[in-house]
């Protein structure tokens, strides 16, 4: 009983860090913007905007358990770029830490990616909710 909302409290775990980030993202946009652009990426603003989406977008996917894997995949999108450049500890020997927890958030959302939401999620009632489509090869 208690094993089906398991799923339900990993994604939640995984997506409050990046709402949280997001948030802080959102009320620091210019230092957001700024620490882009000194990474030496291009158009800075809008890697910026797109970073906030993919984030916000990302969590909300996570948590609602709706289109899970594509929000695991906008999380992914956003966050193994942000691994590599930002804590890179090749470049960076301090930033072993934030790296080694990025991999494990990484692999958290690998785990969505493979397996889906879980049996407590829209996506599960959305499923259960669509009638079996049968050929006529079926019915026979």
């Amino acid at each position: 009983m208690l094993q089906k909302y398991i799923p339900l409290l990993a994604r939640t775990a995984i997506a409050v860090i990046f709402l949280n980030s997001g948030i802080g993202k959102i009320s620091n946009f210019a230092g957001t913007q700024q620490q882009i652009a000194q990474a030496g990426l291009p158009l800075a603003p809008l890697v910026t905007v797109f970073t906030i989406a993919f984030v916000f977008l990302g969590s909300i996917a996570l948590i609602l358990g709706f289109k899970a894997r594509i929000g695991a995949g906008l999380l992914l999108a956003f966050l193994i770029p942000a691994t590599l450049v930002f804590h890179n500890p090749i470049a960076d020997p301090t930033q072993m830490t934030q790296f080694l927890k990025n991999l494990a958030i990484i692999g958290g959302l690998l785990m969505v990616t493979a397996y889906g939401s879980g049996p407590v999620s829209l996506d599960r009632q959305a499923d259960s909710a669509t009638p079996a489509t049968y050929s006529e090869e079926s019915v026979r």
